[in-house]
């Protein structure tokens, strides 16, 4: 991609940057490089999209990362430097954010990446991080391969997966409406490994998938699909559609009055996808990691705090994407300040096994940062459209809530293979 694509698109920094960029010392003598002076800006660089199918997710996830970075700087910055941010849009396309990655590294020394709905772009992202050492946080993607094996020792996965979400629901819905099952997919890793872990789990609790449905990105009429399905009366669709597709085909199963006739799993709901939609639209069951209504602690000050830093934004509440983004990078912060140094191996390894409380997550249960995996294992919540939602934005109604060790991603765990720490190049931000 061209220097002057990326002009073109907008390279975005944050308030805290100085002006002018010092030289980059690399390739780095011994797979080094260190920072010249304390008061240097320790830069991240922000890989979300801000077009292609996952846009509207993109803005959220960014959103939710510069509120953090926000707040560190506000409160003294990290290591007592200032936190500067640079963006690029990675085009909801993996080839883009390959490049992305590079040129963050190489020509904007960002010294961590963070951010991503796509799992085909995160699993680009973090082969180009951990190829020099770059500690990526991958924020939203939720493909099972992330921490399976697309698993990297710089990498660091903050949403729930598709394995985690289909063991909330799969269950409850053969209990509660049979065992028939379509699936509806996404053509590309995310929804292939989403599927994949369902059909698992179908097959485990005694269902059966009669047929899939495979739908390429950028889907907007699903009127043949839908036929299919109304042909094939299955008990239960799971669908695996994201971003816009989700949308068309959330206002399609609306218009056909599918919504009531078929139980619908989503596999995820990410809260841009739904934000702003008639409540007809709002049919099925589906899952999420957060929910602004929650009533726990520090919940209603943290959507103080959204709505005080975005008020012209028209997502008038944050939603999980924003909440992964957030979560990710004040995570990461802390990190650096318990490590004492941007030293990316010593980073690592405080990241590693930390327990962070049901408190300081706002959910119901404590979460920790798999050691094996570097997934965040995290409470899991299943919800519905609201029929009786106290305020226009109260679109959710939650129906459960699973401890992380009840949806844990078993799989994982066998097909992840971290890279040593000796095979990790190191560096100093």
């Amino acid at each position: 991609m061209s220097s002057s694509k990326f002009t073109r698109r907008g390279m975005l920094r944050s308030a805290a940057a100085v002006g002018g960029l010092a030289a980059f010392y690399g390739p780095w003598k011994h797979n080094r490089a260190y920072a010249q002076a304390t008061d240097k800006p320790i830069r991240l660089g922000l890989t979300s999209d801000a077009s292609g199918q996952y846009a509207n997710s993109g803005a959220s996830d960014r959103r939710g990362m510069l509120m953090a970075v926000a707040e560190a700087n506000a409160a003294g910055g990290v290591l007592g430097r200032k936190i500067e941010t640079v963006h690029l849009d990675t085009e909801t396309t993996a080839a883009t954010g390959s490049r992305v990655a590079e040129r963050m590294i190489t020509r904007e020394e960002c010294g961590f990446l963070v951010g991503a709905v796509s799992s085909g772009v995160a699993n680009a992202i973090s082969q180009v991080a951990q190829r020099y050492g770059v500690i990526y946080m991958n924020t939203n993607s939720s493909s099972p391969t992330e921490s399976g094996e697309n698993c990297h020792r710089v990498k660091f996965v903050w949403d729930g997966n598709g394995a985690n979400f289909s063991k909330a629901a799969i269950k409850n819905s053969i209990d509660a409406y049979g065992g028939d099952f379509m699936l509806l997919t996404n053509d590309y890793v995310w929804g292939h490994d989403t599927a994949r872990a369902t059909r698992v789990l179908i097959d485990q609790y005694g269902g059966s998938v009669s047929d899939e449905i495979l739908v390429p990105q950028g889907t907007r009429d699903f009127t043949a699909a839908l036929l299919k399905i109304q042909q094939a009366k299955p008990n239960v669709v799971a669908a695996a559609v994201g971003g816009d597709d989700q949308i068309a085909l959330r206002q399609q199963v609306a218009q056909l009055g599918m919504g009531d006739k078929i139980a619908w799993i989503n596999n995820q709901q990410d809260w841009p996808d739904i934000y702003g939609l008639p409540a007809d639209n709002l049919f099925g069951v589906f899952g999420t990691t957060w929910y602004y209504k929650l009533d726990l602690p520090g919940v209603k000050e943290f959507v103080g705090r959204y709505q005080a830093m975005y008020p012209e934004t028209s997502m008038r509440v944050p939603g999980n994407v924003f909440y992964n983004g957030y979560m990710a990078t004040k995570n990461l912060l802390e990190a650096i300040e318990r490590a004492g140094t941007t030293n990316n191996i010593a980073v690592i390894k405080q990241l590693e096994g930390h327990v962070m409380s049901a408190e300081s997550r706002m959910q119901h249960h404590d979460a920790v940062v798999d050691p094996n995996t570097h997934q965040v294992q995290q409470s899991i919540y299943l919800a519905t459209g609201n029929p009786a939602p106290t305020e226009d934005d109260d679109l959710f109604k939650i129906l459960t809530s699973s401890a992380p060790e009840d949806v844990r991603d078993q799989d994982s765990l066998g097909s992840c293979k971290l890279e040593s720490y000796d095979d990790t190049p190191t560096f100093d931000a």
